[in-house]
């Protein structure tokens, strides 16, 4: 860290930071950033739909980490500049603890799985759940399994396997292993998974803090660095 950036003493940078990448950035990264000597952060983690809502009430970040399309469109816009790709994470699928584990190896073993389930969980709004729903209709069992879902509007569906909701939790695998009490199976067979691409991004000139634009450039090199990378590999992640 230069002298201008380091300092706990500074005014802190803002960072948007997609949900499905909080383990990784809160648990790790972030005390890491700080013991090497870099800026307070102050962290938003949402999904990037609703911290995209954010910026579109005029909400500003130094440093933003979001699905790769959205940051693209927000760099065509003039709101971030230099997008750059971090990580990806595919869908997975879990059970509740001591749960009897089905196959989900290939295609026709998930669709058994999921249609013998009393109740598969799975995102309303989020990238896994969106694409689920669509996946379902590819499959033809739609109807059968969402007359049973669970339908979760925030947080990880892994929580209704621990409350009896749902026999079977569908979500990101970056996201499911925020409910470490649940057993995740695996992922998706590969000729149906569906990975979500995340990059980062810095707030353009304008929306930068004047006194630490070298800070939100050094905690974005950060977020790729050695000891990001390994908290993303740990967190159900993979590195770009």
């Amino acid at each position: 860290m230069n002298a201008h950036a380091a300092g706990h003493d500074a005014t802190p940078l803002t960072l948007f930071c997609a949900f499905a990448l909080k383990q990784a950035v809160e648990g790790t990264i972030l005390p890491a950033y700080l013991r090497a000597g870099g800026p307070p952060v102050e962290a938003v983690y949402e999904p990037t739909f609703r911290l995209l809502t954010r910026i579109e009430s005029g909400a500003r970040p130094d440093v933003m980490v979001g699905i790769t399309g959205s940051l693209a469109d927000l760099v065509t816009a003039g709101v971030v500049a230099d997008s750059k790709p971090v990580a990806r994470t595919g869908v997975g699928v879990a059970v509740a603890p001591e749960a009897a584990i089905p196959d989900i190896s290939s295609v026709d073993a998930f669709v058994s799985a999921v249609t013998s389930a009393r109740s598969v969980a799975y995102s309303r709004s989020g990238p896994s759940g969106i694409y689920f729903a669509g996946l379902l209709e590819r499959l033809g069992i739609a109807e059968q399994v969402k007359a049973k879902a669970t339908v979760v509007d925030s947080g990880p569906t892994a929580l209704a396997l621990l409350d009896g909701r749902a026999d079977l939790a569908i979500h990101q695998l970056s996201e499911l292993i925020l409910v470490p009490e649940s057993v995740i199976i695996g992922p998706l067979p590969e000729a149906i998974q569906e990975y979500t691409d995340f990059s980062t991004a810095l707030g353009t000139p304008e929306s930068l803090l004047a006194d630490q634009p070298a800070g939100a450039a050094e905690l974005r090199d950060f977020l790729h660095g050695p000891e990001a990378r390994a908290a993303y590999e740990a967190n159900g992640l993979e590195t770009a």
